[in-house]
């Protein structure tokens, strides 16, 4: 008679091993993969800045007729959708201009897409609500459910599918946001540097972005479309509200503001972004104490989850092993 292998919560031991074995393979395959696979975008975006600084120079809005084609076919698309919305009559000018805000604080360039969010929020909820609907009540694939169920599954669709775009935008905006923050102070720093070297405000912003590029590259990114902007821009006071409407963070705001107020009454620079450098440090250091004193409540779900039966096992098993076997030694033969 073979002795019965011991079995934890209903599970052969073997078996939960090699499942715990596989789970640890893949997440350290994971772990390695995301190491070697981080790219660096801010080549490419600014590489496309200076193009597009160029073209502006030299009044071409395309250097080719392919991108140009490209162009128009874009942005006939885009005129369809908007005729198609206004004959509809739920295209309306502050919601195109919402939408455009938002499409740039996520870092989205074209404002094209901004009719797109708009048809998007008109024909998603159509496109699954009707497929829901079919789904639900036409094929009846849930006979069981009462009737609130289904309405409440119907209505649940449509929220979503009419929010969808929303929230995408939502949450790039504040991925973008959190990368900005992070990176502001050290900016704000290299700034008062480039300052009081003796640079002017759009130098030093190239400069800043150029340093900050590969650590932070969506500041650095905002940071050298400001520099072009203070480039070919008539009134250098619009470069910076660009700045803060692209961004939806209130520390660039502030920037901002300090920025406009020295340009327009010749204040000392470097005093006021230093002051402003050591206030987003401080507010930095407290987000991180933040979190800090929240991880052990966070911990708390993973530690039961899955770090104690791993304790269990390891420590038990051996433990099961030899109960077992004395068990199969002593009954009966």
């Amino acid at each position: 008679m073979e002795p019965a292998t011991p079995t934890v919560m209903g599970i052969d031991i073997i078996t939960l091993a090699t499942m715990l074995s596989g789970i640890a393979a893949a997440a350290i395959f994971i772990a390695i993969w995301s190491a070697l696979g981080v790219r660096d975008p801010m080549a490419r975006r600014v590489k496309a800045l200076n193009e597009r600084r160029e073209q502006l120079k030299a009044g071409i809005t395309a250097s080719t007729s392919k991108r140009r084609a490209k162009l128009v076919h874009k942005n006939a698309t885009a005129d369809r959708i908007r005729n198609l919305l206004s004959s509809l009559r739920v295209l309306q000018d502050e919601q195109v201009k919402v939408a455009q805000r938002k499409l740039l604080q996520a870092g989205i360039r074209k404002k094209d897409w901004a009719v797109a969010v708009i048809f998007g929020r008109l024909i998603l909820p159509i496109v699954f609500g009707g497929i829901m609907i079919v789904y639900v009540y036409v094929l009846d694939t849930f006979p069981d459910w009462s009737a609130f169920k289904r309405y409440a599954l119907v209505a649940a669709t449509l929220i979503l599918a009419y929010k969808a775009p929303d929230l995408y935008l939502k949450n790039k905006i504040s991925k973008r946001s959190d990368a900005i923050r992070k990176g502001l102070p050290d900016a704000l720093d290299l700034l008062v540097i480039c300052a009081e070297a003796g640079l002017t405000v759009d130098a030093a912003f190239h400069r800043v972005s150029r340093e900050l590029g590969k650590a932070y590259p969506e500041l650095g990114e905002e940071f050298a479309l400001t520099a072009i902007e203070l480039g070919f821009l008539t009134d250098r006071r619009q470069a910076f509200e660009n700045l803060a409407t692209r961004v939806d963070l209130d520390a660039v705001k502030g920037v901002v503001t300090t920025m406009i107020q020295t340009e327009k009454y010749g204040t000392p620079l470097a005093s006021a972004l230093r002051v402003l450098s050591a206030e987003f440090r401080n507010e930095r250091m407290m987000r991180a104490e933040e979190k800090a004193a929240r991880l052990p409540a966070i911990m708390t779900v993973p530690l039961i989850l899955f770090i104690l039966p791993v304790l269990f096992v390891v420590i038990l098993g051996p433990a099961a092993c030899s109960i077992n076997d004395s068990f199969i030694q002593n009954g009966p033969k």
